[in-house]
């Protein structure tokens, strides 16, 4: 039987360390939906389109991976995408707190729902998006913690958007 997950986040942007749980994640499913939030409450650094274009871009080569966009409860995209496994990455034991409460939340609305964890690998562990983008404001370095086909992509984008 072939097994689908979604991984959801506004990805913004896409790090070494969501690239290191979609690789791990393929392992265990035979496809991935990487779903992306456009999250406006959040004001997201980057628009839509752009973080679907980073992670087009770094994904590139991936079987198996398909990316969208999403603008409802998670719980909801699953149900209308007929997809009820869950992946999420855990990086410190508070991420574990909230995660679990989330997976508990969604598993309430819907019985059907399977909430995988996959603990960030630890080279990856310190990585998240606001440290990306708090870095990019102040013009530090990210090519470590961004895949290498997606850095020059991001940081044209930022320079462009913030002239």
């Amino acid at each position: 039987m072939k097994t689908k997950a979604i991984y959801s986040g506004t990805f913004d942007p896409f790090t070494k360390g969501h690239l290191d749980i979609i690789k791990r994640g393929l392992k265990v499913y035979d496809t991935i939906i990487v779903a992306v939030a456009l999250s406006e409450n959040k004001k997201p650094m980057f628009t839509i389109k752009q973080r679907i274009s980073f992670i087009q871009e770094a994904l590139k080569g991936y079987k198996n991976i398909q990316i969208v966009s999403f603008n409802t409860l998670l719980i909801d995209f699953a149900k209308e995408n007929k997809v009820y496994n869950i992946i999420r990455g855990l990086r410190t034991t508070t991420d574990f707190e909230y995660e679990l409460q989330m997976s508990y939340a969604n598993n309430s609305l819907e019985k059907r729902i399977n909430t995988t964890f996959f603990t960030t690998s630890s080279k990856y562990n310190f990585i998240s998006s606001s440290l990306v983008r708090e870095l990019l404001r102040f013009d530090g370095k990210i090519k470590h913690l961004i895949p290498k086909k997606v850095y020059k992509t991001i940081t044209v984008a930022y320079k462009k958007g913030n002239k």
